[in-house]
């Protein structure tokens, strides 16, 4: 039985709430001690000028390259750029990355967003797994588009018997993305197959509105969970989202 791990995080740039402080050196804590083997990371800190020269322990690393030090393999998509830095999607993998791409899905400059789309291998299975962190924009004419530009790259890109993650902030609190996406690329959404409803996990304090998705298919759920208020509301404003998995038998290489 081939079980997998995923979490999906808005990590707020390695900030609190309100930016009040640096959680960068906590968040990797809380991270280990998930312990994922996949990981879909959005708002994540490439290059800061202004924050290396202000804080002492601003890692000197890339935070994707932090958080994953010793760990796990890193693949980064940088959609926002600005004089100081840049920001954008990361996935943190304990399987091999074979590929890695980032689609610029930006609608407004004021919002740049991108589908980091990475290809790992996972040892005794018949074709490679697809991973996507997205993250998408607050207004729900953008979002459409930048749905269609999902669906479009999965459905030119991606086999479609091959396992599939598409993850992230979809900022989708009314679920107008699931039918796109359930129907026409035949996923299931982990805590709706699971609970029978999208996780409530912003804001990380008390969660109130279903922002944060996990995508699937050739897998079933096993576990769901929200990791919410303390330790988690002090670290970001979103609550972290974490699954367990069981790739479907017809994935597997058969064996002789």
């Amino acid at each position: 039985m081939t079980k997998l791990r995923i979490c999906t995080y808005n990590i707020h740039k390695g900030f609190s709430q309100f930016n009040r402080r640096m959680v960068i050196h906590e968040l990797r804590d809380r991270l280990r001690h998930l312990d994922p083997d996949i990981t879909f990371l959005q708002e994540v800190q490439g290059l800061h000028l202004g924050h290396a020269r202000r804080l002492a322990d601003w890692p000197r690393e890339p935070q994707h390259e932090f958080l994953a030090h010793a760990r796990w393999t890193a693949a980064y998509g940088g959609n926002a750029s600005y004089g100081h830095g840049h920001h954008g999607n990361a996935i943190l993998s304990r399987l091999p990355i074979i590929n890695a791409t980032n689609h610029d899905v930006t609608m407004h400059r004021l919002e740049c967003r991108g589908l980091l789309h990475c290809v790992l291998s996972l040892a005794g299975v018949a074709s490679p797994i697809h991973a996507i962190c997205i993250h998408l924009s607050l207004t729900e004419q953008q979002r459409r588009s930048q749905i269609a530009s999902l669906v479009a790259l999965v459905e030119k890109h991606i086999p479609h018997d091959a396992p599939l993650i598409i993850a992230g902030d979809s900022n989708d609190w009314r679920n107008h993305a699931a039918y796109d996406l359930a129907h026409r690329l035949g996923l299931i959404e982990a805590f709706t197959d699971h609970t029978g409803q999208p996780a409530r996990s912003y804001p990380s304090k008390l969660p109130m509105l279903r922002l944060d998705r996990i995508y699937l298919r050739g897998f079933t759920v096993t576990s769901t969970a929200v990791h919410w208020g303390l330790p988690w509301s002090r670290i970001s404003d979103h609550a972290a989202l974490t699954t367990e998995l069981v790739l479907t038998e017809s994935r597997k290489v058969a064996r002789t």
